[in-house]
């Protein structure tokens, strides 16, 4: 009898990817008829599909076509590309979700960083306030100077002016001027005399007396 590959394999209980390398080997007898591949089993056959036939009956030879040979090789290759597609699905979703958790996790590292930064912000807007409310009480700091030729006539009429500006306006040497204003900066701390302001010392003739300071 003939059994086609549904048959053969329900029958001997055997999966159809065996019985199709049986039949690429030639250990099995087989036919085809309308591109359909048929297994001869002979009637006395047991369910052992590796019992060898008897030597006195030998079977016949299937006759191998080209038809029969592309018809296996097709089935074989729908398999594998359908395998393919699966994995190929896998791994897109394997990405998506990856990617995905990515852009979860800049979010949620963005807020984070949003909310430091307004935190940040508060801190230093806070010391900024208190900063200026000390500078307001303290009597090293006067209002900012700018240094044109209008503003040191100002500081002139005020009597207040730089350091280094009246300096320039005594008959001294060099080296002497470097004496009296290293002589400022020693005393800076401690003499409430001496105005500092963006790194330049100030004088207060209307103030302060500062003949011993001047003194070369």
């Amino acid at each position: 009898m003939k059994l086609t590959l549904d048959e053969y394999s329900k029958k001997f209980k055997m999966s159809k990817e065996m019985i199709s390398s049986k039949l690429r080997s030639k250990k099995l007898n087989y036919i085809v008829e309308d591109d359909t591949v048929y297994i001869i089993v002979p009637d006395e056959a047991s369910p052992q599909p590796q019992q060898r036939p008897q030597q006195n009956t030998p079977p016949a030879k299937p006759r191998t076509t080209v038809a029969m040979v592309l018809s296996l090789y097709q089935k074989e290759n729908l398999q594998l590309k359908a395998k393919i597609v699966q994995l190929e699905e896998k791994i897109d979703k394997l990405i998506n979700d990856k990617e995905q958790m990515l852009r979860d996790e800049m979010s949620k590292i963005e807020k984070v960083y949003a909310t430091k930064d307004e935190q940040l912000k508060q801190v230093l807007e806070l010391l900024n306030t208190k900063l200026l409310a000390q500078n307001s009480n303290t009597v090293h700091d006067v209002e900012p100077l700018p240094q044109t030729q209008k503003a040191i006539e100002v500081e002139k009429e005020n009597q207040i002016v730089e350091l280094k500006t009246y300096l320039k306006t005594l008959d001294l040497e060099p080296y002497q001027r470097k004496i009296i204003k290293k002589r400022f900066l020693a005393v800076y701390d401690s003499d409430i005399r001496v105005i500092k302001q963006n790194g330049k010392l100030y004088l207060d003739f209307a103030k302060y007396d500062y003949s011993d300071l001047l003194e070369y």
